[in-house]
């Protein structure tokens, strides 16, 4: 387990950031922002959980219908479309300048993570009801749904940690300023569920999105918007990766597919 490449690489991290060289300007730096990350983190992923949960049926926006519904719209479109800007050359240039001095780049990650976080936020906790409740799971079947709820946000964590749980919880900006070294990346993901499909996150964030046990008009149409988003938007994701990772990513798209697992071999394996 040990040798796992996406393990060796946390305990790596995790050793050098228990060890900081001397500084106590970049130490505070970077442990401040630890803390906002992580906590943003954390309230994002609760506010996401429980606000699907109940289909979007309970949250704090107050906003007047019918202008709730364009603010609303508004919330959806925030996120795919900021989050798709700061993945291309440009925005990850822009990340890095986002903090001004010498460790802006270092911190891209965590700023990233920071950014996504409160993007998150603000569309759970901010989103107005429609007061509308098309259904709600009774019995065995409010049980099931909410096993396969559960579920689905555990394959999510699996996803990431297969791609690299430092990189997608904002610890690798962090934790390389505050041991002072480079920021090491994780190779082109291959293994655990990366092994089925290709874009596992995207489809186990889809999975998220149909599988509360309560439906309503603003599930709806969350899922439609977010699931569109995740079948798209990996789409530029692996125009990167191409340019990147050339023939390796080339011999990896060819083996494994998109999104649906296959369900036999194929023959020449």
């Amino acid at each position: 387990m040990w040798t796992d490449p996406r393990i060796a690489r946390l305990i790596t991290l995790i050793r050098a950031a228990l060890r900081p060289p001397a500084g106590a300007g970049r130490i505070a730096l970077a442990l401040t922002f630890g803390v906002l990350c992580h906590a943003l983190f954390a309230a994002a992923v609760l506010a996401m959980i429980v606000a699907m949960f109940f289909g979007l049926s309970e949250s704090l926006g107050t906003v007047p219908w019918p202008m709730a519904a364009l603010a609303n719209a508004a919330l959806i479109a925030q996120f795919p479309l900021v989050h798709s800007v700061q993945l291309t050359g440009r925005g990850g240039r822009l990340l890095a300048r986002l903090i001004p001095g010498p460790y802006g780049q270092t911190l891209a990650t965590t700023t990233y993570a920071i950014i996504a976080s409160v993007q998150l936020l603000a569309l759970f906790a901010l989103w107005t009801p429609s007061g509308i409740v098309w259904w709600r799971a009774e019995g065995v079947t409010f049980w099931a749904m909410t096993t396969a709820y559960a579920a689905s946000w555990m394959i999510l964590l699996k996803a990431s940690f297969d791609a690299g749980a430092e990189v997608q919880s904002g610890a690798l900006g962090w934790m390389s300023l505050l041991a002072r070294i480079r920021p090491v990346f994780p190779d082109m993901p291959t293994s655990g569920l990366f092994r089925l499909i290709r874009q596992p996150i995207y489809v186990a964030f889809a999975l998220t999105l149909w599988t509360p046990p309560i439906w309503t008009p603003d599930q709806l149409a969350l899922a439609v918007s977010l699931t569109a988003y995740c079948l798209l938007a990996p789409r530029l994701k692996e125009r990167r990766f191409a340019a990147r990772y050339g023939t390796r990513f080339d011999g990896y798209r060819a083996a494994v597919p998109y999104i649906l697992p296959r369900l036999t071999k194929p023959k020449d394996q």
